[in-house]
């Protein structure tokens, strides 16, 4: 299943990025989908389950299942 992170930084994104592929996922960074909103503008696509225990930090905004032509919350940060 593909998921879509999302964050409030740049830096976050490419942190949680270069995380994934260490893990070895394949990741991609793109443009967040219009559908969804982030406050950088950058996402990171990716297969792996996601563990908050793992991949969540202080820069990830929300993790997004992508599903049917739309898009299911999964995680959303604390404000």
């Amino acid at each position: 299943m593909d998921q879509i992170a999302t964050f409030h930084t740049h830096f976050g994104a490419l942190s949680f990025h270069r995380r994934l592929a260490a893990l070895g996922d394949a990741p991609v960074m793109m443009p967040v989908p219009r559908k969804l909103s982030a406050s950088c503008g950058t996402c990171v696509r990716f297969t792996l389950p996601f563990s908050e225990e793992i991949m969540a930090d202080e820069d990830l905004d929300g993790v997004y299942a992508a599903e049917n032509g739309g898009y299911r919350l999964l995680f959303q940060a604390d404000e």
